[in-house]
């Protein structure tokens, strides 16, 4: 099979890694893609929104399957293009897609069924969603643009200003643009997080190993918002009671909820949950792959990714295996000095020959850089994620360290504490 795999991060890198362990097939391409993916996949300049060119790419190289990874092709109907022409795909649709692309469409649709998450108001005046914030009064309070923004369009407000001043960049200063025309204001949820990636035809769920993604800049969970400095998994909270209640209220009520709305899901949906005293309770549903999670839920799934991924398109997952593993994995981000703020790009990579380590202590995934005439160079924040396997978490964060060890590029940073809270929850 020959297959284009839409993306360029370190989650497209993961996917073609896995899709390669198949030996039917015998093609890849990555769409754009990046330096360090260029080893393990052909590479075209093709942004992932162009939706027009990137249809005409696939019809033109005649692939047999294309993975449509990231949010905003999945939003802007890549898959609905492609369906038009005979290519079959993995992701939703563009109608089934708003359950990531509008915060107010999920919401509403969680409501509506039923569907455990934090209490909520909607707003499309920005002086009215001032006047709620004052009249409610109660802090935290999240802010959230109801669009797609790169994954910063969530605000947590310690207090009435920062909450006002949220609600001013998103709905009149259009920080994130059209996605800030309507916000959410919901309550402030506690407890331990908890992503859980999942393969849906539209009517069967079949998760893949739960993780524990990283968010803040800094150790400690200080410092600003990023799209994500590690993960590990398994997540220690989400014990098999839990999953067995998140199954019954919340996955299989999603799905049935999108079928009966008219959108049916298939591909990967992503539940992020907080595990409140009160039960778990929804916080986002992304449409595709998570990223940086990806990179360790896909190391633990020992079926065959593409087998999988096939039976999300056509129906058929109920009589697919998904087998996960009972090992534990880690993944530590190096990023640019500097991110998610300005940082400085084209600094040298070293420590790796053909992308990889040599003694192969661990997997690197490339997030954000380019490859010219053999050399490797920082193009992004987040640069590499470095994941290691292992028998239990506390080995697989040691291998995953260590081998960062071996990587190097001016103005390098990772944070020094991946998997703290969850080696704590261990003990």
């Amino acid at each position: 099979m020959k297959i284009l795999v839409v993306g360029g991060g370190g989650r497209e890198h993961a996917i073609i890694r896995s899709l390669k362990k198949n030996p039917e097939v015998s093609e890849i391409w990555c769409a754009p893609g990046n330096g360090g993916i260029s080893y393990d996949a052909k590479c075209k300049a093709i942004k992932a929104t162009d939706v027009e060119a990137m249809v005409a790419f696939a019809k033109e190289e005649a692939f047999d399957y294309v993975v449509v990874a990231q949010d905003d092709p999945l939003a802007l109907g890549m898959v609905d293009r492609l369906a038009e022409i005979g290519i079959p795909a993995f992701g939703p649709d563009a109608k089934a897609a708003r359950i990531e692309s509008s915060k107010v469409f999920s919401k509403n649709l969680m409501k509506k069924y039923n569907i455990p998450t934090a209490e909520y108001e909607v707003f499309d005046n920005a002086k009215e969603a001032s006047l709620y914030i004052k009249e409610r009064g109660k802090y935290p309070v999240v802010v959230k643009a109801d669009g797609l923004a790169l994954g910063k369009g969530v605000l947590i407000c310690e207090d009435e200003a920062s909450a006002l001043l949220a609600v001013k960049e998103i709905m009149e200063d259009l920080k994130f643009g059209g996605a800030g025309a309507k916000v959410v204001i919901e309550e402030f949820l506690t407890g331990p997080e908890v992503s859980v990636l999942s393969f849906t035809d539209g009517k069967v769920v079949k998760p893949l190993i739960s993780s524990m993604d990283h968010k803040r800049a800094l150790d400690g969970d200080e410092g600003l918002n990023t799209g994500g400095m590690g993960t590990v998994a398994p997540n220690p909270y989400y014990t098999p009671e839990v999953a067995k209640e998140c199954m019954d209220k919340i996955f299989l009520p999603t799905i049935r909820a999108m079928a009966d709305e008219g959108c049916p899901f298939h591909g990967c949906l992503y539940f992020g949950l907080m595990l409140t005293p009160d039960g778990p309770k929804v916080i986002e549903y992304n449409c595709r792959f998570g990223d940086p999670e990806t990179q360790v839920v896909l190391p633990l799934l020992e079926s065959d990714l593409l087998t999988i991924m096939l039976a999300t398109t056509n129906e058929t997952l109920d009589s697919a295996e998904v087998i996960l593993s009972d090992k534990s994995a880690a993944c530590v981000i190096l990023a640019s000095g500097g991110y998610p703020l300005s940082y400085e790009k084209g600094k040298e990579i070293s420590g790796l020959t053909n992308g990889q380590l040599a003694d192969a202590s661990a997997i690197v995934y490339h997030a954000g850089d380019t490859l010219s005439d053999g050399v490797l160079k920082t193009s992004g924040g987040r640069v590499i994620g470095v994941t290691a396997v292992a028998g239990d978490l506390k080995t697989a964060l040691s291998k995953a360290y260590e081998a960062g060890d071996q990587i190097s590029f001016e103005k390098m940073y990772r944070r020094s504490d991946i998997g703290a809270r969850a080696l704590k929850a261990l003990n």
